[in-house]
């Protein structure tokens, strides 16, 4: 099995320094998520790369992609990896696209493939949203019912659930739905729900590796007490990320190779041993509850 030799070697350890005896309450935690495994060979190895060599802890897998299985035999290498199902009922690039694992004709367009969107979005074309489709919430139902239950077949140690561009937010009906599976197979969905907040707005897009290292080493040393959970997304800059892309968002590459340069940087790394903070898994965070 694989370790987190290199980022030992950083000085990056679970708990570092004076503040390990610190009571319960005052510890600060934080669980770095990576999104989107299965969907490309460049996001599965640099979200493995960001949890070898920086602090990346969590990683969630979109059952739809063409990369499910490189993916699962990743996260398997690496049980220590809190691993999700990324449930998804879009497909948002332009030349990348995906389908549903079950005949479910309300959920995608006229060539078969998930709608781009949740919502209709400005110069998109008609009809091409989840909000404007005539949803089947039994052909819902069972869609996510198969992505969980090959996301548990393939990855054992699968954890959580977490929404695909948060398309919930369609109808109330549909995050029932989630809701009621995530607890069914006894999965957990991050939120305020387990005591966790989110890290959000550390950096912009425009920013570089290093601009966003320096963001995120500075947001890390103001941490207050607390269990953190902050999301994005890792991918290498190479030929087929490139090829990623859509209207509004075409530098995908560039953008989530600097967001494995600031989640591996010394600089971060340096913040972590300076704050004392506990680089955790919500399997960890939740395993006194479930006792």
């Amino acid at each position: 099995m694989k370790t987190f030799m290199s980022v030992a070697m950083l000085g990056i350890a679970l708990v570092v320094g004076p503040r390990a005896q610190a009571p319960a309450d005052q510890r600060i935690r934080l669980i770095v998520q990576g999104d989107d495994m299965g969907v490309a060979h460049g996001i599965n190895v640099a979200t493995i790369a960001a949890a070898e060599r920086g602090v990346l802890r969590s990683a969630n897998v979109i059952m739809t992609g063409q990369w499910v299985p490189e993916a699962a035999r990743l996260l398997n290498a690496h049980p220590e990896i809190d691993a999700g199902v990324h449930l998804a009922l879009t497909s948002e690039w332009t030349d990348v696209k995906w389908r549903p694992l079950t005949e479910a004709p309300s959920l995608v367009d006229a060539h078969g493939y998930f709608f781009p969107t949740v919502f209709p979005r400005p110069g998109q074309a008609p009809g091409t949203s989840v909000k404007e489709a005539p949803l089947d919430l039994g052909q819902v139902e069972r869609e996510l019912r198969a992505q969980i239950t090959l996301a548990r077949r393939l990855i054992p140690h699968l954890s959580y659930t977490w929404e695909h561009m948060g398309f919930g937010a369609v109808a109330p009906e549909v995050r029932a739905i989630v809701q009621r599976l995530t607890k069914e197979f006894g999965l957990v969905t991050p939120g305020p729900d387990h005591g966790v907040s989110f890290l959000r707005g550390v950096w912009v897009r425009a920013d570089t590796g290093r601009e966003r290292a320096r963001k995120l080493a500075a947001a890390l040393r103001d941490l207050g007490p607390g269990t953190y959970v902050m999301v994005e997304h890792a991918a290498t800059d190479s030929p087929e990320m490139r090829a990623f892309g859509h209207p509004g968002y075409e530098d995908v590459a560039i953008d989530r190779q600097a967001v494995v340069d600031a989640w591996t940087s010394a600089e971060v790394a340096a913040a972590v041993a300076e704050r004392g903070i506990e680089l955790t898994t919500l399997r960890q965070v939740l395993a006194p509850v479930s006792r």
